[in-house]
Formats: structure tokens, sequence, C-alpha cells
């Protein structure tokens, strides 16, 4: 489970993270990150599973698949920072090394150090061969 005071609760948090964030977005998720720059609060995390995903008990499975991966990857965001992930219908459908990889893709995105949309030149990699 999610710790408590790392959880965002409060609509003006997540209509903050999503108008005024970047978005980092994948199959099976989509990623909204702002940084509010205030250190002295921890990471919010809030999650956003639609009744497209689902019914009851698969968009609770999902939120609790969701939950449990950001827990072990909160280290990742900065103190101050909001954080909303919504989950597509295909995260209903998605094994959970699969989410887990496309979290960890989107938020490498937002968190990183490489700018959203820029993908890198592969002309630019070398791989040994002249």
């Amino acid at each position: 489970m999610l710790p408590s005071a790392f959880r965002m609760r409060r609509a003006d948090e997540f209509a903050s993270a999503i108008r005024k964030g970047r978005r980092a977005g994948r199959p099976t998720l989509v990623a909204h990150y702002s940084d509010r720059g205030d250190p002295s609060d921890p990471p919010r995390v809030g999650f956003v599973v639609s009744k497209a995903v689902g019914g009851a008990v698969v968009r609770n499975r999902v939120k609790r698949r969701l939950r449990d991966l950001m827990r072990h990857r909160l280290h990742a965001l900065p103190r101050g920072s909001l954080l909303v992930v919504r989950a597509n219908p295909q995260a209903a459908s998605a094994r959970s090394d699969q989410l887990a990889a496309e979290l960890d893709v989107a938020l490498d995105r937002l968190v990183g150090g490489r700018a959203p949309g820029r993908r890198p030149d592969p002309r630019a990699a070398t791989d040994g061969q002249a």
C-alpha cells in the first residue's frame, strides 16, 4: 500500500498536475508530472482509472497494482512533486511486469534527464562499427 503521506486526494492537486504539468504517454498508462518546487513536502501520487478500463473489480485491481508499483518508485520522485498516473483501457489486460516497464519509461521521461517528446538520435549511437 502507498503510504498516506504520499497519496494525492485533493482535486486541485490533480488539476494542477494534469493541466500545468508535463505528460508522458504509454500504451497502458499516461503519467502527468508537475514539480511544485516546495522541498518540504513529500512527493504525492494520484491515480485515475475510468470506467473505460472495466467494471469496478477490474478498476480496483488496476489501481492496486499501480499503487504497489509506485510504492517501490517513490524514491525516483523529487520532494514536492505531483504525479498523476492515468490508466488506459489496455492496463486491464496488461501483466504487472509490462505495467512496471511502461511506468519506468514514463517516469524516466518525466523525471529523468531527457526532455519529453525528444527521441534520441539513432545516428548518434555508436555500436563499434565504422
